[in-house]
């Protein structure tokens, strides 16, 4: 573990394992230079996060890819978080090309540049899949912060990725099951360690809505800045403060309209009345005509 330029890189231990069991069968070279793609691979994440101005925190690196930590996690545009996401995977594909083309001329040994483009290609094709945290997760995140509000975003991502989990290990036993030839060793260990992520992830949702809700100052100052068109949300006095501040969307500013049946009285509120409900010491729970009193 070491902190470089403010950001804290670290390995995680499921790579230590495999690069000890590298080590045991004489697979260190191919290990190492699979080290290495992973590691562009995460500073194509970084180099595009801090271009757009992010606070990167810390590099966790995976034998499959990574993990980006950053300060304005749930309050970054969905384009960028998508653009920053297929940063990592363009790096394989420069790499990859690269590799083929070394092989290609007589640089390289031909058997050493399949190893290496072939990795890329995996690397690249195996973090695009719809499972958090790999690349593929962030991009569905992304994808359904545009049809979705944000807590449904955090609950359909973890259930997608959950899903995906699944069928991972169920890949890895298949030839156990059908062919009575053992399993797929590397496939199982990913898939256990991904549904353990991702039901932590899952349950921790609560936790991620209100990380989100504190940067929703961001989206307002936005939305005061380049005149964005506040986006209505209507509801009724008797709804809790939580249950509307569930409501809001990624990047959209909303102006909370609290109708009653049995009056012809409209009030209306701002967000942030919505976030300071949630955020301060009162109960969340608490219905919404509350604050208007």
């Amino acid at each position: 573990m070491i902190k470089w330029k403010g950001i804290l890189w670290s390995v995680h231990p499921l790579f230590v394992i495999i690069m000890l069991g590298s080590v045991m069968t004489g697979y260190f070279a191919e290990l190492f230079t699979l080290f290495l793609l992973v590691l562009v691979h995460e500073l194509g994440h970084v180099i595009v996060a801090i271009g757009f101005g992010w606070t990167v925190r810390e590099v966790k690196l995976l034998p499959f890819g990574g993990v980006v930590e950053v300060e304005e996690a749930g309050g970054v545009p969905a384009k960028e978080e998508a653009i920053v996401a297929i940063a990592g995977p363009l790096q394989n594909v420069w790499m990859g090309l690269a590799a083929w083309i070394c092989g290609q001329l007589g640089l390289w040994d031909l058997e050493w540049a399949e190893y290496v483009w072939k990795a890329n290609l995996m690397i690249g094709l195996f973090n695009l899949l719809p499972i958090h945290p790999l690349d593929g997760g962030k991009l569905l995140q992304a994808a359904l912060s545009y049809t979705v509000n944000y807590y449904k975003m955090l609950i359909w991502s973890a259930r997608i990725s959950l899903l995906f989990s699944i069928l991972m290990i169920i890949c890895s036993l298949l030839p156990l099951l059908v062919y009575k030839d053992g399993v797929q060793l590397n496939l199982l260990i990913v898939g256990l360690f991904l549904i353990m992520t991702n039901w932590t992830y899952y349950r921790n949702v609560p936790f991620l809505f209100f990380r989100f809700l504190m940067y929703r100052e961001r989206v307002t100052l936005q939305a005061l800045t380049r005149g964005h068109i506040a986006s209505p949300i209507i509801v009724s006095g008797r709804q809790s403060i939580l249950s509307v501040a569930r409501l809001f969307r990624r990047e959209q500013y909303h102006l909370i309209y609290m109708v009653e049946a049995d009056s012809k009285e409209v009030k209306v509120l701002p967000e942030q009345k919505i976030v300071e409900g949630c955020l301060s010491e009162n109960n969340p729970n608490r219905a919404v005509s509350e604050l208007f009193s």
